[in-house]
């Protein structure tokens, strides 16, 4: 790359990038909720896509994710809780 260029960094991110004033997780709660993409094309005609989190994805909040990077801590930490929990007894039981 010469000198008259904007150097790139490491992670391929130009050096005139400034994200100091983004907001980490700012549309978090609308990614959960679904979203939709418009695409406008050359020729004028115009595609819609709907997008929605698939049954079971769990966003976790940044100061938790920092104590659970991934899905197998977390799943973990929630067995730990679920022993902690009193057992209920099942239908069959209380019919009994």
């Amino acid at each position: 790359m010469s000198k008259g260029n904007a150097e790139e960094l490491d992670d391929g991110m130009q050096a005139e990038y400034d994200f100091s004033k983004g907001v980490r997780g700012k549309h978090a709660a609308s990614y959960q909720q679904g979203y939709r993409i418009t695409i406008h094309r050359m020729d004028g005609t115009v595609e819609e896509h709907d997008y929605t989190l698939p049954e079971g994805v769990v966003a976790l909040d940044p100061d938790v994710r920092a104590y659970f990077p991934d899905t197998a801590s977390v799943n973990n930490a929630l067995r730990g809780l679920i022993e902690l929990i009193p057992r209920l007894p099942s239908l069959q039981e209380l019919r009994k």
